[in-house]
């Protein structure tokens, strides 16, 4: 799945096209084994089942990737989550951002096919991760969805609270520093406010304050009749 990205700089920007092979979504991905089980919680309210271990690694096709402003999704019982999204291409590594967009009805039944089975939005904006990564606990993901004819707040949390790229990279690759070319990972989320529930609309960031700067997306839910 090729991907192209305006990599904002510092100093300049550029544009980059990445092909992608690999898809892996980093979950239970906390730090705090506080805010893991008060995750876990709010999944076992929609009714799905404990993590056999934290984090896990899913594999999802690469080509569920899009930067479409708009997704189509199967039946109403879908929402998003907003993740920092790391990758590779030419052996420099990049950190954009993405939405774990799940089916929370499947996921009741199997998490790794409730994942599969949904597109992965992800911003066409990235920073060089070694811009960001002396300050990443100060980086904040947020999202908001439309709700009620209204933008709510839906998620909101520094990076802090999640484990770094290093850790989740070597815990997914054997103890590499780096993921190979191609290859793009999701690396966790925060806590929903509210519940978790679907939306029409999911819009989501990645701020910086350091550099007062952020990537942000915004991708409208076309739900499609589920046929039996």
């Amino acid at each position: 799945m090729t991907v192209e990205f305006d990599i904002i700089g510092a100093s300049a920007s550029q544009a980059l096209r990445v092909d992608f092979t690999d898809l892996v979504i980093a979950g239970w991905a906390g730090r705090d084994q506080a805010a893991i089980e008060h995750h876990i919680e709010e999944l076992a309210a929609i009714g799905v089942p404990r993590p056999s271990a934290t984090p896990l690694f899913y594999r999802v096709a690469a080509n569920q990737l899009t930067q479409a402003d708009r997704v189509q999704m199967v039946g109403e019982q879908t929402s998003g989550e907003v993740e920092a999204f790391v990758f590779s291409a030419g052996g420099v590594a990049y950190v954009s951002i993405a939405s774990d967009h799940t089916d929370r009805e499947l996921e009741a039944h199997s998490v790794a096919l409730s994942k599969q089975v949904c597109a992965k939005p992800v911003a066409r904006q990235a920073w060089r991760l070694d811009e960001v990564v002396g300050h990443w606990d100060d980086l904040v993901i947020r999202s908001w969805i439309e709700e009620d004819g209204k933008t709510v707040s839906y998620q909101e949390g520094p990076l802090a609270s999640l484990r770094t790229p290093a850790d989740l990279i070597a815990g997914y690759a054997n103890g590499a520093s780096q993921l190979p070319d191609g290859v793009g990972m999701t690396c966790g989320t925060v806590p929903v406010i509210g519940g978790i529930r679907p939306a029409s609309t999911f819009t989501m960031e990645l701020y910086d304050p350091k550099r007062d700067r952020a990537l942000r997306h915004t991708y409208a839910i076309d739900v499609l009749p589920v046929v039996a």
